[in-house]
């Protein structure tokens, strides 16, 4: 998506380097409980009363969906708590380090910059424990430091949710209504007591989807 933008590719490294970093996200679902909670408050941002009704029931699927990629990835890779949470982060902190601007590519985030903070914000939308070395780990001065500049340079963004965690700090959105809330657990149980329907499509989307 990004190289159609007509951003540059990712180098082996550094694509490796990504895979890496995304290793919290197999903790979000961890407590289900505030997985939930966290889809439910964040709702949809349509100034259409009845679009933004639809689409927060839909969200009930896209829930369950994520419970099931995640656990089913867990499960196959086996996955396990590392040692050292910072350590998956070394790589960026370094480049940063390296780069000739206040980006990881340069004078205007590129490629790297984007999909790097794109897993902050997913880090930090449901906080996992990757979060926690990201605000505290001595040796990624360099990366919170770029964090605080790319969340000035999108502080518009309606979902920014590093904000409440990194320096400048900045409001986290407005949570949905109690209504909307509430059209979301609806959504999500609608999918659980249709499980022999859901179950399968999620099944044929998660094979489907490419890795």
């Amino acid at each position: 998506m990004l190289i159609a933008l007509g951003f540059d590719a990712l180098s082996d490294e550094d694509n490796a380097a990504i895979q890496g970093a995304w290793q919290g996200v197999v903790y979000r679902p961890q407590n289900p409980v505030r997985f939930l909670h966290s889809f439910a408050e964040a709702g949809d941002v349509s100034s259409s009363a009845l679009t933004r009704s639809l689409r927060n029931m839909a969200r009930g699927f896209i829930a369950f969906y994520m419970i099931t990629l995640i656990t089913i990835v867990r499960t196959l890779k086996k996955v396990t708590d590392p040692e050292d949470w910072g350590q998956q982060f070394l790589h960026w902190d370094e480049a940063l380090a390296c780069s000739d601007g206040p980006f990881i590519d340069g004078a205007a985030p590129g490629s790297r910059d984007l999909l790097l903070f794109g897993i902050v914000q997913c880090h930090s939308s449901i906080p996992v424990p990757p979060l926690e070395a990201l605000r505290s780990d001595q040796r990624l001065g360099h990366l919170r430091a770029w964090i605080g500049r790319m969340q000035t340079r999108f502080a518009t963004s309606g979902h920014l949710y590093s904000g409440q965690y990194f320096k400048p700090f900045i409001d986290p959105h407005a949570a949905a209504s109690r209504l909307q809330q509430g059209l979301f657990y609806l959504g999500f149980t609608c999918v659980l007591l249709c499980l022999p329907i859901t179950l399968p499509l999620v099944l044929f989307y998660v094979l489907r989807t490419p890795r």
